[in-house]
């Protein structure tokens, strides 16, 4: 492994230098960054996925539907229709991605979900179909330096955190670590109960500007749900389990479900991968195997979106697929939720 990561030394040396050039030309004005007179709030990371951006961007939306008419907009990564799309009850993930459609599937009713690649172009067509809109959540666009947020939250997981990291392809960031100081909150996500001299060290490493602020949030497992019908079931416990992800890191996932059951094989996709009806019968020909031992087939949230996609939702009529839903606390929530929304308030 260190041998590798010799070789591609020179190759992270490049994409840095072209990510600091970038960033630069945005820092001087060279390049624009488009401010738009509504809050805008950016969920993000500096590496590449497996940080758990989207249950904290679903945290954002539980905060905040209530108070606001609200919208996300996100790139729409995997899907394969293109340009600016609003989400409604006949969508996909095929047209608009697993994170866009788990949003919309939870909280259509009372939020907007919008994807385009562009998000300057998004949020001037948000604004242009629902004028009335209050708050923009931007999904996933730490390095969007095009749209300039408001609010700029970052996320990084606690097993892999961005100061013990490296650029890509040697490590997995996206930028350099100084990127960090473009963030106004910072979060050290998927992090176990810490001391409180623990929690100084880490936040000694991230080092934060004066501006900054610091939180640690965790994962908590929710509800357990049928993939075809939506509908909530008992967690699973004591029972046989094939374990379906197409996720950036299952482990915690892994680790959780085996505390209570069986785990008979784990199906380990790479992350957002694009399910095909040969992987199904893979999954049901494994199952059929042991079908006389009440065995369960468990996925994630994010990949049931995937699921549910015409091609593929028939292959799993008469198979027990469920879902198990992620959601986060964080810690010192009364003091997040406060910044978050003075924020919106003041710039509303």
């Amino acid at each position: 492994m260190r041998f590798w990561r010799f070789l591609l030394f020179p190759f992270s040396l490049i994409y840095g230098a072209i990510t600091s050039l970038r960033n630069g030309l945005y820092k001087v004005g060279l390049f624009k960054s488009s401010k738009f007179s509504l809050p805008i709030i950016s969920v993000g990371n500096l590496s590449m996925g497996g940080t758990g951006k989207t249950p904290h961007t679903e945290y954002l939306i539980r905060l905040l539907e209530a108070d606001y008419k609200l919208f996300t907009l996100s790139r729409g990564f995997g899907r394969k229709e293109h340009g600016f799309i609003i989400a409604n009850e006949d969508s996909d993930a095929h047209q608009i991605g697993d994170e866009p459609m788990q949003y919309q599937l939870k909280f259509g009713e009372n939020i907007g979900v919008a994807v385009d690649t562009n998000r300057v172009n998004g949020v001037m067509e948000i604004c242009r179909a629902h004028p009335q809109t209050e708050v923009i959540l931007l999904d996933d666009a730490y390095q969007h330096r095009a749209i300039h947020a408001g609010l700029s939250i970052l996320i990084t997981p606690f097993d892999d955190p961005f100061y013990s990291d490296f650029i890509v392809p040697v490590g997995r960031l996206r930028e350099a670590s100084w990127g960090r100081k473009r963030a106004d909150l910072i979060i050290v996500s998927k992090a176990p109960a810490l001391s409180l001299d623990e929690k100084e060290q880490i936040i000694a490493k991230i080092n934060p500007s004066a501006h900054q602020k610091v939180f640690f949030s965790s994962i908590q497992y929710g509800d357990v749900h049928s993939v075809r019908a939506n509908t909530l079931v008992e967690p699973p416990k004591g029972r046989q389990i094939i374990l379906v992800t197409g996720i950036a890191n299952a482990k915690p996932l892994y680790d959780f479900i085996k505390i209570n059951n069986t785990i008979l094989h784990h199906f380990d996709f790479g992350d957002h991968y694009n399910f095909k009806p040969a992987d199904i019968h893979r999954i049901h020909n494994l199952f059929d195997k042991f079908a006389n031992k009440d065995v369960l087939i468990l996925t994630t949230e994010k990949d049931a979106m995937r699921l549910l996609k015409k091609e593929i939702k028939n292959e799993l009529k008469d198979y027990p697929w469920y879902y198990q839903e992620i959601i986060v606390e964080i810690d010192k929530a009364s003091e997040f939720n406060e910044r978050v929304h003075d924020y919106v308030e003041k710039n509303s």
